[in-house]
């Protein structure tokens, strides 16, 4: 006990606050006056007491004999009396605290002495002689600091204090910071998990005194003999003296409130209140307690300081004086501590937390948030707030496709929270919702491995955690299994969904081969779903014929080979064969799941021996019927002709593919190559000894065929034929290099790969070899560049060739491989549909040229015009991208071009100074040096040799008028020039200088028409006159490449002959005629179709003379006409904004069956229709569309009839617009049927009007749904890449086609989905399928009042519409269709242009105002918050009571229309508000702020947006809180108290940039504009805000802000 309190003696003397004023000479006497009224003695010592330091005092207490201490009330005048007798008053207030400090520490625990404590604080506080603001926070530090040491003498526990200061985001006031060192670190990503962490002060030994505060405690319960009884005896007395401590710190602390504190001294005692009660019931560590003592607590001393404690809180954060926002107790995690005492007045601060929580909570979700999920139907995935990340590392990283609401309302995600994921929670269902509708639509593998977690079983514990992940293998499994069970069911009800199963095993074996489901665990669920649960849905072999697809993956082999459970595994495999036949036994699936359990014996059969007891010996003996057909089949010489195979042989080929993969491989490689070799004949240009072979033509293998093989097989085929493309010696066929790219878009999730890092990787020098680059050029651009797309690898795709072309681009002679790589670099530039950077490093100039630098810049104004830019640091990077691009190129863009770009990008580059005036300049300058050195060149007698004179020492930059020069020489008589010698020039310069000549050319052509109008020449004439000299360019002998040629008049739109000339040629019969002969020698636009042979073209008749000079390589896909794919749409582009209409039509008539051709056409249309939205003519609107193969489009029914209406003023009927939001919610919209038990979608009687083999609207599709077809493949679709894709995008077509305003098109959507619940629910009557509700929709919440609602109004419901068939077609309930009509709607707008989204805007406005229950007087203030109040909530409980309300209706499409806009686009959301201003009432107030709310998480890395967000929010609250408010009746500030919190949430969490964490403080800017516009309130609401200003003396957060205290505002 000594031991003990000699610890407590030298803690507090060693406390900081006393170790800096021991030696003061005042010290001793302040000591010995306090000691003469505490009735302690200060004159014995012990002998030593000379060599200890002063505060070494003994301290033991004479209980006999001692003196009386005088009355408290002489204290004072001692004190004033001692006080004169030292000069320096502040040192001696600094010693008195410090006394104090070390007094209070080591008498607490005795009562008379602690209650004269507190009677001498008050005393002296009464002549203003303590300093709380230094006196507190020492107090605090110093008990932590003894609590820290004494509790060293057992074992150590952490403080802490500052730990509480630095999770809550305050900084420690500097009498705590020297005892950082010791605080605990804390783990920022869970604030909770370090609260409970941190061990509780241990109990000190105090001062022992006969008013010990012990509770009562039977002797037995501590009774026991040795060192250990005696640990358990301290233990108590520390607890007890702990308590006594803290009791009588809080009543110092209560006393110290009544003065005026400052923020940060407020701060420190809220931390370290809130530590205490956090670690209310930590015991000392290392003492086995015995049952008594664990059962034992220090009620009354407990309760005592944990009231006192809570007295403290409750007056720090009293509203009144709001010394601490309420808001910290939001974030602190006091709710959830263990152990929760039994004490009515701590729980009920933990109900207040809990319910402030809750509404904060609530402003920072969208109102449906539940039901918020990726459709899919669009490709936009936002990258998350990375500040340190280059720009390629931030376009690369993704959003979560859902996150999970925080208790704060934040969204979350990653591994360890999807990991914490309840089965069966709300959570739970809306990941699998997620999963499912993934599963079924298909999203890229690039999705799949951003979001996916691997299992557990095969995760590599070296690799870090996946930031976006947010589904686990068991939600994956689960998925999965439910997808199996509808495909069954499918199956079982006679359709014909083997497409279905074709595309399900892709995605299933690049799942399993991933690693995202554990197979032993996938298995054990699936016998117990279908083999247990459901005896009867497995009627086939499709689930054998699943497992047999994975079994040669390496982690499946593994399980069935290796793992102790292998056995076991193997009989579960096994156990889904099925014997029953198809209704179609020669039908190649039915042969297939015929022969595929005798496959599937056979390969485990090989597998071990263990397992060999488990196989089936009839599907062993079968295997011979496999081998005795193949034998056959291949017998002697005989070859399988692959394209007349019937139904049986192609059946038993694809078994053959699952047990003799090998041969099979061969045979097909043998096939492509039997037509044997031919030699290439060399061109006039080669050398005689060059020989080339190339393999004859054969036809490619069918579809088809491909798509039954084994996956196995498959990837045996892509390695082998990669071998004989790129590595062999003899030039492959196109039928070798056309099934190869087959082979790609049937399997895109498991056979793809990214072909230059995946060729340079097996054969590392081979693309350096021009034929193999060529041949990979080919293949990328004109087959694969879709599935580059889908893949999500379009944009690295362009930095690799990018490569290729500026590494050739200076380069001699090299224009074939130069131009190819620059035109697919065009392509997938203008195939872009979300920002990109120009540079995959992101710094420096651009390494495009000129061409694609410019082609750059109108696919940005596309992209930022009709999607927008999705994420605020692109929106940063799109300066540094354009001063990147205009780096390298000295474009100016016309007025009529600008006029028609987004304002972003044009305020950007409108103040570029044209310099084509000084390029005519330095032509005039160089003309006659030029003329001279032309005539020389190409003059018809001209010397040849002088042609590599010239080329080797003439100037750059008169080289680049060589073009110009020949023109001039020209004067229309094509004789004057020597084309042999010009022709051999331009093949030797450079690919770079050819077009720096191009670009030359046209200026000075349109420079001399106009000297020549000058001088009276008919502009008729001189326009026929250049477009023959173009033609002597171009067609006669092949000089220049036609595609830049055009490109380069394109971009001369402001001089009003270019496009006139452009016009001219692309009339010429030499264009026209190419063009036909290219689509008759390609046949079908859709290649994968075509069965019979490729014709190959001449080289020099496929690419002319000027690319295919001195090369060899034949050509495959490429062709001159073929490079104008990219050029035609930009032309198109270019003469509507020129309000060229007719030309644009013409060319579009002219050039349909080529544009046929172009891989993305779909999204041409969709992109030019928005473009230029509101100025397209009706006529040239038809002419779009018809560039689409309109049979294969799902245009709805009317839709024909609406855009050719001889009366366009007209709006179609509710009934079209209806029908449009049907077809999305049955396709696009990710189904609510999530009970996993049952299959839902396969279920007719459940959900037939999901069913996608059931035509479920007739006005949703064009022609009935063909049942055989099923779902389409990805090759079907590569453009836009998934069914969801197309039907959303075919819905924006139409309305973007219609003839009639954005102003008639956005009121009938929004008068549909505000009253679709009473159309629906009013007109059903109670029809069975309006009963009840999806497991996705939560319970009501109770005491929805109709009353308040309206109950006796008529609800208003949508005219012209047949509801009850509506909700039939639909397949849901009347709640369900409601509500995902409403999400429908707002994706659908939120993917069309700014015109709609400003209709909306007004339109969401008006049905607010206008709402009876705003605008109705006779009701009451509170009816009127009530409504407001549950409107607010949510509408899918609105939806199941049947109460809906038009506001919630409203905001709910709002918030759906929000989550799915890019970044960019949200700033014009403050229309919206602005319409409802001036805001009146806090109903309203709530309704903007419920409006606005949830935006604000999201607008976190937009500073400046989220800045001009939260000022609209703040003067919405000024409208009805501001001084000079009309607000009629007056409304008490507290009324608003969630709204305050939020505000408080929302400044953290930008400040943080993401979800509040312990270290979270706002912004400077940002309290610098709270500041101002709290100002302009109410002082009432003003106060409530003070901690959100800049004032260190009223804000917490300013006063422990680093950029405040280090620089004082």
């Amino acid at each position: 006990m000594e031991q003990s309190q000699r610890s407590i003696t030298a803690a507090a003397a060693a406390s900081p606050s006393s170790r800096g004023h021991q030696f003061h000479p005042a010290r001793a006497a302040i000591i010995d006056l306090f000691n003469l009224y505490l009735g302690r003695s200060s004159r014995q010592k012990h002998d030593d007491s000379a060599r200890e330091l002063p505060n070494k005092t003994q301290k033991r207490v004479l209980a006999l004999n001692r003196d009386l201490p005088p009355p408290n009330e002489q204290f004072l005048l001692d004190f004033e009396q001692l006080h004169t007798q030292f000069p320096d008053q502040e040192q001696l207030r600094a010693v008195t605290e410090s006394v104090l400090i070390t007094l209070v520490v080591q008498c607490s625990n005795h009562a008379p002495r602690a209650d004269f404590l507190l009677f001498a604080l008050r005393s002296l506080c009464g002549i203003e002689y303590i300093n709380w603001d230094s006196f507190l926070p020492s107090l605090l530090s110093s008990i932590s600091t003894t609590e820290l040491s004494v509790g060293q003498a057992g074992q150590a526990v952490q403080a802490v204090s500052s730990s509480r200061l630095a999770q809550n985001g305050m900084i420690p006031s500097s009498s705590t910071i020297s005892n950082s060192s010791i605080f605990q670190s804390l783990n920022p990503t869970s604030p909770l998990q370090s609260v409970h962490d941190i061990g509780s002060p241990a109990p000190l030994g105090m001062e022992a005194s006969p008013s010990v505060a012990m509770s009562p405690v039977k002797s037995s319960d501590i009774s026991g003999n040795g060192p250990q009884s005696s640990a358990r005896v301290n233990l108590l007395i520390r607890d007890s003296a702990m308590s006594s401590l803290r009791q009588l710190c809080c009543k110092i602390i209560l006393t110290g409130l009544e003065f005026n504190l400052k923020p940060v001294t407020h701060a420190d005692i809220f931390n370290h209140m809130l530590s205490w009660l956090v670690n209310w019931d930590q015991r000392q560590h290392g003492v086995d307690e015995s049952d008594g003592v664990k059962s034992w607590r220090p009620v009354k001393a407990l309760t005592e300081w944990l009231h006192s404690c809570l007295d403290v809180i409750w007056l720090l954060v009293d509203e009144n004086k709001c010394r601490v926002p309420f808001y910290e107790l939001l974030r602190s995690g006091l709710q959830f501590i263990e152990n929760i005492p039994d004490d009515e007045a701590l729980f009920t601060l933990i109900l207040e937390i809990h319910r402030r929580r809750d509404m904060m909570a609530m402003h920072m979700q969208m109102l449906d948030q539940h039901l918020h999920c990726p459709t899919f139907g669009t490709h936009r995935v936002l990258s998350p707030t990375i500040p340190t990340v280059s720009v390629e590392a931030v376009a690369n990283l993704r959003y979560s496709p859902i996150t999970y609401p925080s208790v704060l309302g934040e969204p979350l995600h990653g591994e360890d929270l999807a990991n914490s994921i309840q089965r069966g929670s709300l959570d739970w269902e809306r990941a699998l919702r997620c999963i499912r509708h993934a599963l079924r639509t298909t999203p890229s593998p690039d999705w799949w491995k951003r979001v996916l977690l691997v299992a557990s079983c095969y995760r590599n514990p070296a690799h870090g955690p996946t930031p976006g992940a947010v589904f686990t293998s068991s939600m994956i499994c689960e998925a999965t299994i439910d997808r199996i069970v509808e495909l069954l069911k499918l199956t079982n009800s006679d359709v014909n969904c083997w497409q279905e199963w074709l595309v399900f095993s892709d995605i299933f074996y690049f799942l399993v081969k991933s690693g995202c489901i554990d197979f032993i665990d996938f298995v054990d669920k699936l016998v117990s779903r279908l083999i247990e649960g459901d005896q009867h849905i497995v009627r086939t072999n499709h689930v054998t014929w699943l497992f047999a697809q994975i079994i040669r993956v390496e982690l499946v082999m593994s399980a069935l080979n290796t793992d102790a459970r292998k056995v076991e595994t193997t009989r579960k495999v096994l156990s889904f064969h099925r014997e029953d036949r198809s209704s179609d036994p020669n039908n190649p699936q039915s042969i297939l799941l015929d022969y595929i359990s005798s496959c599937q014996n056979l390969r485990i059969w090989s597998l071990n021996t263990t397992t060999r007891e488990c196989l089936n010996s009839e599907q062993l003996q079968k295997g011979k019927q496999i081998d005795e057909w193949w034998r056959q089949a291949s017998k002697g010489d005989r070859m399988l002709d692959y394209m007349n195979m019937d139904d049986k042989s192609t059946g038993m080929f694809w078994v053959v593919s699952y047990t003799m993969a090998q041969p099979a491989s061969e045979t097909i490689m043998n096939w492509l190559s039997s037509a044997g070799v031919t030699e290439l004949l060399t061109g006039t240009n080669m050398q005689s000894n060059e020989r080339l072979m190339v393999m004859r033509e054969v036809s490619p293998l069918p579809m088809s065929l491909l798509s039954g093989l084994s996956m196995n097989l498959c990837l045996k085929l892509m390695f082998q034929m990669e071998d004989s493309l790129f590595a062999g010696q003899v030039v492959p066929n196109i039928a070798m290099v056309e099934t190869y790219c087959r082979l790609l878009l049937i399997a895109p999730h498991s056979l793809f790969r990214s072909h230059f890092s995946h060729l340079a990787q097996r054969y590392p020098s081979i693309l350096s070899k021009p034929g193999v680059t060529l041949l990979v050029l080919e293949i990328v651009n004109y087959r694969l560049l879709p599935l580059y797309r889908y893949q999500g690898k379009s944009k690295a795709l362009m930095y690799d060739v990018t490569k290729i072309v500026s590494t050739l681009k200076g380069k001699r002679g090299d224009h074939r491989v130069f131009r190819l790589a620059e035109n697919l670099c065009m392509n997938l530039i203008l195939s872009q549909r979300d920002f990109f950077s120009v540079k995959r490093e992101g710094k420096g100039p651009t390494e495009f040229t000129e061409t694609l630098n410019r082609v750059t810049i109108v696919t940005l104004a596309i992209i930022i015009k009709t999607r927008g830019i999705a994420d605020a640091d692109h929106m940063l990077y799109l300066q540094t991208m354009l001063e990147q691009i205009l780096a390298t190129s000295q474009h100016t863009w016309s007025k009529n071009t600008l006029s028609y770009f987004p304002p972003l990008l044009r305020d950007a580059l409108i103040g570029r100074i044209d310099k084509r005036g000084l390029a005519i300049k330095a032509w005039q300058q160089a003309e006659t040096t030029v003329i001279n050195q032309c005539t020389q060149l190409l003059s018809p007698p001209a010397d040849p040799t002088y042609v590599m004179t010239y080329i080797n020492h003439s100037f750059f930059q008169h080289r680049q008028y060589l073009c110009a020069g020949a023109w001039i020489l020209m004067q229309g008589l094509l004789e004057n020039i020597n084309s042999g010698n010009l022709a051999r020039v331009l093949r030797e310069f450079s690919p770079e200088e050819v077009t720096a000549n191009i670009y030359t050319m046209v200026d000075v052509i349109l420079h001399h028409i106009h000297m020549e109008l000058q001088q009276g020449h008919s502009l008729q004439d001189l326009l026929l006159k250049t477009c023959a000299n173009l033609a002597f360019f171009i067609w006669t002998h092949e000089l220049l490449p036609l595609d830049i040629l055009l490109l380069a008049l394109n971009d001369r739109d402001d001089d009003p002959h270019a496009l006139r000339i452009v016009i001219s040629l692309l009339d010429r019969q030499e264009l026209q005629s190419r063009m036909k002969l290219f689509c008759a020698n390609r046949m079908h636009p859709e290649h994968w179709i075509c069965s019979g042979l490729f014709k190959r073209l001449e080289l020099s008749k496929a690419l002319g003379n000027h690319l295919s000079w001195k090369d060899r390589y034949p050509t495959f896909f490429d062709d001159i006409v073929a490079r104008l794919l990219p050029v035609i749409p930009l032309i198109v582009y270019r003469l509507l904004e020129n309000d060229a209409v007719d030309p644009a039509d013409r060319v579009l008539a002219l050039y349909s069956q080529l544009l046929a051709y172009h891989p993305l056409r779909f999204t041409f249309v969709r992109d030019i229709l928005a473009y230029f939205y509101g100025h397209l003519p009706g006529k040239l609107i038809v002419r779009i569309l018809k560039v689409l193969d309109i049979n294969k489009i799902p245009f709805s029914e009317s839709f024909p009839q609406h855009i050719s209406s001889p009366n366009p003023v007209i709006c179609p009927p509710p009934e079209y617009f209806a029908t449009l939001l049907l077809g999305l919610v049955n396709n696009v919209i990710p189904p609510l049927n999530t009970n996993s038990k049952y299959g839902s979608v396969g279920d007719a009687s459940n959900n037939s009007g999901r069913n996608p083999h059931t035509k479920t609207s007739a006005a949703s599709q064009s022609s009935p749904t063909n049942a055989s077809e099923g779902q389409k493949a990805f090759y079907q679709i590569q453009d836009p890449g998934t069914h969801t894709q197309l039907v959303l995008e075919t819905a924006v077509i139409e309305l973007l086609s219609l003839p009639v305003a954005a102003s008639q098109v956005v009121p009938s959507l929004v008068q549909i989905v505000v009253n679709i619940q009473p159309t629906l629910i009013q007109s059903s009557n109670g029809a069975p399928n309006c009963v009840g509700q999806g497991s996705v929709l939560p319970t009501s919440p109770s005491g929805g009042s109709t009353d308040s609602l309206g109950g006796s109004r008529s609800t208003p419901s949508v005219s012209g519409i047949n509801p009850s068939n509506f909700v039939l077609r639909s397949g849901y309930t009347c709640q369900q269709l409601s509500c995902l009509l409403i999400q429908a709607c707002g994706l659908l707008l939120a993917q069309l242009p700014l015109d709609f989204h400003v209709q909306l805007y007004a339109e969401a406005s008006r049905i607010i105002k206008e709402s009876w229950w705003l605008t109705d007087g006779k009701r009451s203030l509170g009816e009127l918050d009530s409504a407001v109040g549950y409107a607010l909530l949510d509408p899918t409980w609105a939806a199941q009571d049947n109460t809906s309300t038009a506001i919630g209706n409203i905001i709910a499409l709002l918030h759906s229309f929000f989550s799915n806009l890019p970044q960019e686009w949200l700033e014009g959301t403050h229309v919206i508000i602005e319409h409802l201003r001036p805001i009146t009432s806090v109903a309203m107030l709530r309704i903007a702020f419920r409006i606005m709310g949830p935006l604000l998480p999201r607008l976190a890395n937009s500073h400046t947006l989220f800045n001009k967000t939260l000022s609209l929010l703040l003067n919405t609250m000024v409208d009805v809180f501001g001084r000079n408010s009309q607000t009629s009746t007056s409304v008490e500030a507290s009324e608003i108290a969630d709204l305050v919190d939020f505000l408080h949430h929302v400044v953290h969490y930008e400040g943080q940039g993401g979800p509040v964490q312990p270290n979270s403080k706002p912004k400077t800017e940002v309290l610098v504009l709270c500041g101002r516009a709290a100002e302009r309130l109410r002082p009432d609401l003003q106060h409530l805000l003070s901690h959100l200003k800049p004032d260190m003396n009223s804000s917490i957060y300013a006063a422990t802000h680093p950029e405040f205290v280090q620089n004082p505002p």
